[in-house]
Formats: C-alpha cells, sequence, structure tokens
C-alpha cells in the first residue's frame, strides 16, 4: 500500500475525485458497465490491479478505497467510448489487515481469534433455533475460559514467581535487585508479602486494561462502519445464509456486552489472585476474626461478580435480523468499573499488616490452572455433542470432521493459550531462578503440559509423513494426467514432473480436516492425561521415580524438552511479531494471516483481532447499490480474487433482490467452497451457494489445478447453468509457441487475469447484462 500511496501524491489523488454525477453518475447516463475488482490475501496496490501506473482515488479513505484508472475517471460522461469494454474499479482494502507494523502484535492474540472462528463453523441446521443458541453460548463461555487463562498466567508470572516466590527469597532478589525493595531482609514497607502481591497486581490489571482499549480502539476503527440501510428486514435466512441479514455486519451491541464481561472477567482474576493468599492466612487457626470475616465478604463478592459475568455472557448473542445500534450503556459501564472497585478492595485488604505472613511454596495456581483446564476440556465435550446434533439435523457430507469443526477449534484455541501462558511462565521461572532451584517454580499443570508437547509434536511428524507419501503417489498418477492434457508436445520429463509435483502438493489443503481432527484429538486425551497426572502434585520426571529406567528417562527428557519447546514457542510469536516492525515482508505474510482469519465478527471473543469484513462489506454493497441504481441499463460485473470472492459473495447476499438481479460475479482462485463452504457449512454450505447463484443474474468460477486455495463452487446444473468452467490449464502452454515464445510458468493461485479464459467469460457476463436483453439463462453446454 506504500506504493499506492507514492502513486496517489504523484497523481493529486489524496482526496477522492469528484466525479460528474458523483461516483455513480448522473442518472441520465444508461448503458455503461462496471467492472469492479476486488484482490485477495496478501493484498496489492491499484496500479496492478489496473494495470496502470497512474490511478486516482474516487471514493474511500487511507483504510479502504475505490480507485480508477486516471484516464476513465470521467467515463461516466463519454458512455459512447465504453460500449465494448467495461469501467475497470479496484477495491483496495489491503490496509484494514496488513497496512501497520504494529498491528504484527495481534499474532499474539491468535488463540482469541481460533476461539472466535469455532462460533462460525457451527453445522446448518434450520429449524433448530435452541439447539444453535445453546452452541453458541457454548463456544462464548470457552472464549472467556481462554481470558481467564490468560490473565491468569499474567498473575503468575507477576504475582506468583516474582512477588511471591522471588522476592520472598534471599537468593533471588540478590540476583535480581530491582526486586530489593521487596525484599523481607530490608524490612521495608512493601516487604510484606501482601503488599507485595498488591504493588504486583498493577501487572495483569495493566494487561486487562490494555486488551479493553485495544478491542474499543479497533471497534471504533475498522467495524463501526454501518451497513446500507435496507427497507425489507427478514425474520429468517435470507437464501439459505444469515450473512444476508440486516444486522449480520455490525455487531455493536455484543462485542461491547462481551468487551464488558471480559475485561470484568480479567479483573476479578486478578482481585481472586490477590485476595485469596491473604484469605488463606486468615482462615488459620486462632488467627484475626476482623480480618477472617472481612476475607469472606470479599470472597463472596467475588463469587457475585462471577456470576454476573457469566449472566452477561449467557443473555444473549447476536441480533442479526435488525440493525442493532443500541448498546447497553449501563451494563458497559459499570460492570468493569465494579470489577475495578473489587481488585482495588482486595489490594487494601491483602496490604493489611498481617505479623508472621511469610511466603513459601506457591500461591493457588495448581488448583486454578487444573479448573480451567477441566472446564475447558468439559466445554468442549458439550460443544461437540451439540454440534453433532446438528450435524445430524441435515448432514452435509462436504462439512469438515462432519460437522465438528468448531469443537476441534476450541480444543486448539486452548492449547493455542496453553502453550503461550505456559510458555511465558516457564521461560520467566528459568530467568528468575537461573541454575539455583531456590524457587518453587510455576504450577505442576503447567510442567505437565509442557511434557505433553514432545509426543504431539511426534505424532504430528509422522501424519506429516504420510500425508508426504500420500502426494508423492499422487505425484506418480499426475505424470499421466499431464501427458494427456498436453498430447502434441515434445515432453520434457523435468517440467513434466514440476507440473505434477504443483498438482499434488496442491491437493494437501484438502487433509486439512485431517490434520485438524488428529492434532485436537491428540491434544484433548494429553491434556486430559497432563490434569490427571497434576493430581499427584509431583511433575513428571518425580512421578516415574521407581519404575523402569527407560519410563524414567523418557519422562524427565519429556519433561525438559517440553518446558524449551513451551518457552522457545512463546519467543517465537515475540520474535516474529517484533521482526514485521521493521520487515515489510514479515508484515505482509502476517497480514495473509488476518485475512483468512479475521473474516468474521467478533461474535465470541471481544479481544480478538478486529472483523475487516464489517468495513468492506459495506463498502462493496455502497458501491454496487449506488452504481446500479444511477441510470437505467447499468451492469456491473464483481470480480473476485481468492479472499476477495469471499468479500464479493458476503456483498452480494446484502443487497436487495432488485439490485442483486443487476450483478454478474465472476470468481477466480475462490476458496468459497473449498474451505469457507467445508468449515463454515451454516453461511457456505450447498444450499447458500446455490442460492447465492439463482438471486443473482449470472455466476461463473474460474479455478486451476494447481491452485491450493481456490476450487470449484460445485452448484449443480439443475439449479441453474453451471457456475464452474472446466479447470484452466496450468501452464498455458508446455513448451515454446507462438503464443508464448518463453516458457510459460505455473501460475498457481495467482494470475487469473494473464489466461484467455478470464477475458472471454467477462465478455458472456457483460453480454448476459445487456440492457433490454431479458433474463434468459443460457443453456449450460453452449457455455462450456
Amino acid at each position: 500500500m506504500d506504493r499506492a500511496r507514492e502513486h496517489m501524491a504523484m497523481d493529486g489523488a489524496d482526496a477522492p475525485r469528484e466525479l460528474p454525477g458523483g461516483p455513480g453518475g448522473g442518472p441520465g447516463h444508461t448503458g455503461i458497465a462496471l467492472e469492479l475488482l476486488v484482490h485477495g490475501v496478501g493484498g496489492t496496490t491499484p496500479q496492478d490491479m489496473l494495470d496502470d501506473p497512474r490511478t486516482v482515488r474516487i471514493s474511500g479513505d487511507d483504510t479502504a478505497a475505490v480507485f480508477r484508472r486516471a484516464d476513465d475517471a470521467d467515463a461516466e460522461d463519454r458512455p459512447d467510448d465504453y460500449r465494448d469494454r467495461p469501467v475497470p474499479e479496484a477495491y483496495v482494502w489491503c490496509n484494514l489487515t496488513s497496512g501497520n507494523s504494529a498491528r504484527a502484535l495481534w499474532l499474539l492474540l491468535l488463540p482469541f481469534m481460533v476461539v472466535n472462528l469455532a462460533h462460525w463453523m457451527r453445522p446448518a441446521a434450520p429449524g433448530r433455533a435452541r439447539t444453535v443458541r445453546l452452541y453458541g453460548l457454548l463456544v462464548r463461555l470457552a472464549a472467556l475460559t481462554l481470558t481467564v487463562l490468560f490473565v491468569a498466567a499474567a498473575c503468575e508470572v507477576a504475582l506468583d514467581l516474582a512477588a511471591w516466590q522471588c522476592a520472598g527469597t534471599r537468593a533471588c532478589t540478590d540476583r535480581h535487585t530491582w526486586l530489593g525493595f521487596l525484599s523481607p531482609a530490608e524490612g521495608g514497607w512493601w516487604s510484606r508479602p501482601g503488599r507485595r502481591l498488591a504493588l504486583a497486581a498493577a501487572v495483569p490489571a495493566a494487561l486487562t486494561g490494555l486488551l479493553w482499549y485495544l478491542s474499543r480502539r479497533t471497534w471504533g476503527a475498522y467495524e463501526s462502519q454501518q451497513p446500507m440501510p435496507r427497507q425489507d428486514e427478514p425474520d429468517h435466512e435470507t437464501g439459505g445464509t444469515a450473512l444476508g441479514r440486516p444486522g449480520f455486519w455490525y455487531g455493536r451491541r455484543l462485542v461491547a456486552r462481551l468487551r464488558a464481561a471480559h475485561t470484568a472477567a480479567g479483573l476479578l482474576t486478578v482481585a481472586a489472585a490477590v485476595g485469596s493468599a491473604a484469605a488463606r492466612f486468615d482462615r488459620r487457626p486462632g488467627g484475626p476474626a476482623v480480618l477472617d470475616t472481612l476475607g469472606r465478604l470479599l470472597e463472596a463478592a467475588l463469587v457475585a461478580g462471577v456470576v454476573a459475568v457469566v449472566w452477561v455472557v449467557c443473555r444473549r448473542g447476536r441480533s442479526e435480523n435488525r440493525l442493532d445500534r443500541e448498546i447497553d450503556a449501563h451494563l458497559v459501564r459499570w460492570l468493569p468499573l465494579a470489577a475495578l472497585a473489587l481488585l482495588a478492595l482486595a489490594a487494601v485488604y491483602a496490604g493489611w499488616e498481617r505479623p508472621g505472613w511469610q511466603s513459601t511454596g506457591r500461591l493457588a495456581g495448581d488448583a486454578a490452572f487444573g479448573a480451567l483446564a477441566f472446564l475447558q476440556g468439559l466445554l468442549v465435550v458439550a460443544l461437540a455433542v451439540v454440534a453433532r446434533t446438528l450435524h445430524r439435523a441435515r448432514p452435509d457430507p462436504r462439512a469438515a470432521l462432519r460437522g465438528l469443526g468448531g469443537p476441534a477449534v476450541v480444543t486448539l484455541a486452548g492449547a493455542l493459550g496453553g502453550v503461550m501462558s505456559g510458555g511465558v511462565s516457564q521461560r520467566v521461572a528459568d530467568w528468575l531462578d537461573g541454575t539455583d532451584s531456590s524457587l518453587a517454580g510455576p504450577p505442576v499443570l503447567l510442567t505437565w503440559q509442557a511434557s505433553a508437547i514432545p509426543p504431539l509434536l511426534l505424532l504430528l511428524l509422522l501424519l506429516c509423513a504420510l500425508l508426504a507419501r500420500r502426494a508423492w503417489l499422487l505425484r506418480r498418477t499426475e505424470l499421466g494426467a499431464v501427458e494427456r492434457d498436453y498430447p502434441h508436445e515434445a515432453h520434457d520429463t523435468a517440467r513434466t514432473r514440476r507440473i505434477a509435483s504443483t498438482r499434488a502438493m496442491a491437493t494437501l489443503t484438502d487433509r486439512a480436516p485431517l490434520i485438524v481432527a488428529v492434532t485436537a484429538t491428540a491434544t484433548l486425551l494429553l491434556g486430559a492425561a497432563a490434569l490427571a497426572g497434576s493430581l499427584s502434585g509431583r511433575t513428571p520426571g518425580d512421578a516415574a521415580d521407581g519404575t523402569y529406567a527407560f519410563v524414567q528417562g523418557a519422562a524427565q527428557t519429556a519433561q525438559a524438552l517440553g518446558s524449551w519447546l513451551i518457552g522457545f514457542g512463546f519467543i517465537l510469536f515475540v520474535t516474529w511479531g517484533r521482526r514485521a516492525y521493521k520487515d515489510a515482508s514479515a508484515r505482509r505474510t502476517i497480514g495473509i494471516l488476518w485475512d483468512v482469519g479475521t473474516f468474521w465478527p467478533r461474535a465470541a471473543h471481544p479481544f480478538a483481532p478486529p472483523c475487516y469484513a464489517e468495513r468492506a462489506v459495506p463498502d462493496l454493497t455502497w458501491r454496487m447499490a449506488t452504481w446500479t441504481r444511477a441510470g437505467e441499463g447499468r451492469r456491473l460485473v464483481l470480480s473476485g480474487h481468492s479472499q476477495g470472492s469471499v468479500l464479493a459473495a458476503a456483498a452480494a447476499w446484502q443487497l436487495t433482490p432488485e439490485d442483486r438481479g443487476r450483478v454478474a460475479l465472476l470468481t477466480y482462485g475462490s476458496p468459497l467452497e473449498r474451505l469457507y463452504g467445508r468449515w463454515f457449512p451454516a453461511h457456505f454450505g450447498p444450499r447458500a451457494l446455490a442460492s447465492l447463484h439463482a438471486d443473482i443474474d449470472c455466476w461463473r468460477n474460474l479455478h486451476r489445478a494447481t491452485d491450493p486455495i481456490g476450487g470449484p463452487v460445485h452448484v449443480l446444473r439443475e439449479q441453474g447453468p453451471a457456475v464452474d468452467r472446466e479447470a484452466l490449464k496450468d501452464p498455458l502452454a508446455y513448451g515454446r509457441t507462438p503464443e508464448q515464445p518463453l516458457p510459460a510458468p505455473l501460475l498457481g493461485h495467482g494470475d487469473y487475469q494473464a489466461d484467455p479464459a478470464f477475458a472471454q467469460e467477462r465478455r458472456r457476463l457483460l453480454a448476459r447484462l445487456r440492457p433490454g436483453v431479458p433474463g434468459q439463462r443460457p443453456d449450460p453446454a453452449d457455455e462450456d
């Protein structure tokens, strides 16, 4: 996007160009066709999309905008010049995801993004409204446990390891002099255990505040754009999908409620960590009755706060049937403030003078992390039961994991959260303790979870080896297919092998459900084993004492290697994010991750990275509607590549039926069915895609066998003309030809416009939309 800004500055395009009659033109101009190009993952520049170094911005801002060639800026005033070709426009939205290096830090919010995806992975089950609501409720509760896990990890580091264990040990404070003022040997005011905990609570409280601030700021910057007003507000799914509902792309009320609840949950977690340690000391025999009473009252207030948070999360889901502009102002404001007040009371209570109180051992981290792990496993099992029930109501053979994609993804989100929280705890403990063993260290459960990582990685390596063997066998089959596709060529063994290998590797995308299923199942089982092992209070190496030497050695090796790997994984996250500050290519790579993962609104976790589609879909809807309504005979071809085809389909569903009937859709390299249709069957399943084909005037889809992302959409011919053109040849020519005098490259997922089929299909779509021509659909055989 930096190149785009440089060109725009040279062309004087810093502000939107005023066109005659506005961007849509005056009502007197008829018969002009518009081709609205939407790019895919990774982003590009308007100059590359329009194949012209001189472009002007006609609408939008620095975040997302529509561009034209400078020569086409006044196309509406010259309709005769565009009788035989469309006016090309480029919608550039890459700055929504990868334009700023600071957004690379969103990588640390990856578990929140993953659990948010699970909300949208439910199976399609019309007529099961209560079961669907239960599915959403379970995902929101699982998301809440992730927030508590992250804040609990921060409490473990700041309160337990630093303020309780290290600051209370003379050897540790001697190594880390910055903690010296907290040491009991100094006898200072902050040396009391409760006061140390109260001071350290500022770290997890600040983390919670930062998450609240980022969620609130990103909502205003990216997702606050209201969809186009509509007269119809259906109370049912439009065309087999909820993406056509008026309020689907505007979840302000739910995000505000969840943000308040998760912020309060984080603050209550900190308050519990501070107050529970003091309350346990006050309950000892002979302790002060007043402090014991205050401790019990504080714990009762914390329990009441937890009940309030859970009630807010459970009470209400998304409102999609109408544009919900209201927010629960009192709830959004007072729930976090009440939790903050309880945290302040807990800090005051813990800081009270308690003679004889010393910090020994660990805080109650084992019980807290064990309860979280058990609750997350219970929620995954319940979610799997609900998802399976929904899938059996209307089985979809193409759905990933037979409807269990959501529970599997929730499991992976919990595992990611565990790796990140455990990695921080392990590395901080090693840093504070050094080569000594003066500290008790992090909770035993985190050590057991770390020990489960080596066998999990070994299983994944075995699975990857099996998939590699399958790809190798498929490559041998493709060798013959390549020779049949180019029958009149003098075959080159190296070129044939390269084409066959590319085709074989492209099919590995279809094995993603197997990888997710194996990983999720193994993670759930190993997590259950780790939880059971931690109940003994001993680490894996200690628990293996007295057994066979081989078993004991394996346990100790797994413990040491897992501890190193879990820390290395977290360090990898941090260094990758830091690298993105200096490396544009790293920023672009991370941006691609968000292009795929943040398409969906924040329906389960408010701290997930922002949803770019809540800006992009309204942008496209407004542009298409204003163009088609500007005059009689206006034609529009919506041309989407890769993720752009998903945005294009979502925007088309948002149009009114009248506007939708004047739009043609051209998709290429599209993951609409191959990825979205399998993983999100309730919104992009066969019924939804068939309805889109029926509602818009016409739709064609281009794909290649070498494309690892795009594929056919498999809309049946009985429901209208075939959407899919037969797979395009890649490369365009096997050897040197008069049209391709130099060796043609393998294009894979990119540069579909280079294939003559692209221009051919665009001409056919425009011909279908000619003014005055009735909407008769041609025979599928004629199109092929």
